[in-house]
């Protein structure tokens, strides 16, 4: 047996060990993958196991990510810090092989994935990335070099958002990107055919996409000449692979191989198939000597080099050295602002135009800062005026057009905050957070801080009626563990928020603005804005009631405050920015911000009252749709106004 067919048996032995032994997995597609893994690797991927989070390496996300057993193999004998114990704990609590890749868990694993495409949205992130760092900084393409490869199978390619990302890639002609699709006609329910009879050749290269294919998916000679020829093309590449699940199995080509453990009899008969009868989880010395002749010695080689490269560049450009090595963490180098913003009282202002002011600021003193929208920049003001946008023909543009692709939006800025380098935002329309919810989702996973700009927040958005008044987007938001959600009562909250947004590294952020012009609020000059919740307006003596409210329902909550005062009622008013960050603060602050009477609370918010009764068993919000009119008239019908409000703390009082 050769060197590649001997190492190719072995990780597909290693597979079938790893799911056995967990009596849980897919070993379908992980052995039928095999061989493209590991003539990717060996012959061209670049990348060094002693440095995993080398900023120039060549990456790679396994979008179909219940092949995990597959690159957990791969990563090991290619010789990452994964030992054959780790396989040996495969989807077991706790462990460094989890059921799904997942980043900062395994060493080697560039992206979280599983569900299933956007693996493929996060690859176009990364190429992207890669091709803007390139044009940021003088001479950054001998810095920034490197190609991004993708593996999917079929389920990938059903999937919407796979539409959206390659649309986009085909159009911004990202030529250094690289998709295997794993062809083998099969899903979890049955034969592809059951759902899906299109020409994917035709669909991506309609999309401007080059199309090679590889008709063996066991022929590493074919896959070899396949990714040579994609690496030189002007477009974006798929690599068709044609392959049979679950390879050796007595149910190979079938739906009964894609999530079931073969189970120790059918897996010594794949094993012998494979002329590779040895104990489980034996790695014959030949194969790891295989992959250090190979993608162990053109990484080291390869990071060396780069090593000496970005030595002199250090010596020639040390500011702009220094900017890269702080950004590699999504760290923002340069200083915010020393001190918020102010904003005179009383004038009134859209949040979203407030926004638009301070987005500019920051773009012009944040250098790695890129952004856009799902076609709504004239309405969210994400547009920065005289910055080229993102193109073939501006690769040092800054802003970014996605089109009508929210989903892929967000999941392609997943992508370019894993790559490292960049700060970014997306931005669209409240109502249409739940086309991006799932990459939100993935986000916090990840760990990694996106900003989502989200304007029209209400039912005061008004004539568009009730397909575009969020009602229920907001408390969805606020749901996702490790995301924190701003919603700024007037300027001086949009500034702090903005602030807070982008000196944090860890978890998203989504900032709510409205359409509406809101009053600048005297109270909110207080530095207990960066608290997440405080009181905008003291009782005079003794407050008798506490109302908490957020964004536009704060001066809406004033309001009433002084009419409830001139009918002997005093009350304070609290303005909730953000209940994530308000609820880490000392129990002390809270109790004291709150005041001690639950019972003598109310919250206002003219959003769905979901998850506000953890602050006070009185709840003035909207549980319905809207409707389509002006939105005083909205406002009117839904009788949402500071006379309501007042007739309600009458009532509990």
């Amino acid at each position: 047996m050769n060197t590649s067919s001997l190492s190719i048996a072995c990780i597909r032995s290693l597979v079938i060990d790893q799911i056995n032994k967990s009596k849980s997995g897919h070993p379908g597609m992980a052995i039928g993958s095999a061989p493209i893994l590991y003539t990717l690797f060996t012959r061209h991927l670049k990348a060094d196991p002693t440095h995993p989070k080398w900023m120039n390496r060549d990456r790679f996300i396994l979008s179909a990510g219940h092949a995990s057993a597959l690159l957990y193999a791969i990563l090991h004998v290619a010789g990452y810090d994964l030992s054959i114990d780790d396989l040996k704990q495969f989807r077991q609590l706790d462990s460094r092989t989890p059921g799904h890749p997942e980043i900062d868990v395994t060493p080697g694993v560039d992206c979280s994935s599983g569900p299933l495409g956007q693996g493929i949205a996060q690859a176009v992130g990364f190429a992207l990335a890669e091709q803007s760092l390139k044009n940021l900084y003088p001479n950054g393409k001998n810095i920034f070099d490197h190609y991004t490869y993708c593996l999917c199978g079929d389920g990938c390619l059903q999937e919407g958002l796979s539409q959206e990302s390659i649309s986009f890639a085909g159009h911004q002609k990202l030529n250094k990107l690289i998709l295997f699709y794993d062809n083998n006609n099969v899903t979890l329910d049955g034969s592809l055919d059951l759902s899906f009879s299109e020409d994917v050749k035709k669909r991506f290269e309609a999309c401007e996409w080059e199309v090679l294919e590889v008709k063996d998916g066991n022929d590493v000679e074919e896959i070899d000449k396949a990714i040579t020829k994609a690496k030189i093309s002007p477009k974006p590449s798929l690599i068709i692979v044609h392959t049979v699940i679950g390879y050796g199995s007595i149910n190979q080509g079938t739906s009964k191989v894609h999530g079931a453990p073969l189970g120790e009899e059918d897996g010594r008969r794949a094993k012998e198939l494979y002329k590779y009868n040895y104990p489980p989880f034996t790695v014959l010395d030949e194969v790891y000597q295989d992959f250090k002749n190979t993608f162990i010695k053109r990484g080291q080689e390869k990071y060396q080099a780069w090593e000496n490269l970005f030595n002199e560049y250090q010596k020639n450009y040390p500011q702009e050295a220094k900017k890269i090595i702080s950004a590699q963490n999504n760290s923002v180098l340069t200083e915010l602002y020393s001190d918020d913003p102010r904003f005179d009282v009383g004038v009134k202002e859209a949040t979203r135009q407030t926004s638009k002011t301070i987005l500019q600021f920051l773009h012009a003193n944040i250098h790695n800062l890129i952004g856009g929208s799902a076609d709504v920049a004239g309405s969210v003001y994400t547009k920065i005026p005289n910055e080229p946008f993102f193109s073939p023909e501006h690769r040092e543009g800054r802003t970014i057009n996605f089109g009508i692709r929210e989903f892929a939006m967000a999941s392609i800025q997943n992508g370019m905050l894993l790559h490292g380098g960049l700060r970014t935002y997306v931005g669209c329309f409240l109502v249409f957070a739940d086309y991006l919810k799932p990459a939100i989702r993935m986000a916090a996973l990840e760990r990694i801080p996106a900003v989502y700009i989200f304007s029209h927040d209400s039912i005061a958005v008004g004539e568009d009626g009730p397909t575009h008044q969020p009602v229920e987007q907001l408390a969805m938001l606020r749901s996702i563990p490790n995301v924190e959600v701003f919603r700024p009562c007037d300027a001086n909250e949009v500034a702090t928020a903005y602030r807070l947004m982008f000196a944090q590294e860890d978890h998203p952020v989504c900032i709510i603005l409205t359409r509406q012009a809101l009053p600048t609020l005297n109270g909110t000059l207080t530095k207990d804005r960066e608290k997440g919740g405080y009181v905008v307006s003291y009782e005079v003596k003794h407050a008798d009631i506490t109302i908490i409210a957020s964004g536009s329902e704060v001066s809406l909550a004033i309001e009433a405050q002084e009419k409830l005062l001139k009918q002997g009622i005093d009350s304070r008013v609290v303005s909730m920015l953000s209940m994530e960050r308000f609820l880490k603060q000392d129990p002390s602050y809270i109790k004291e911000t709150l005041g001690n009477d639950y019972s003598k609370r109310i919250t206002v918010e003219m959003l769905s009252s979901f998850g506000w009764h953890k602050f006070a068993p009185h709840v003035m919000s909207i549980d319905t749709f809207g409707a389509s009119a002006p939105f005083e008239d909205c406002l009117k019908k839904f009788n949402f106004n500071s006379d309501e409000l007042v007739r309600r703390i009458k009532e509990i009082l």
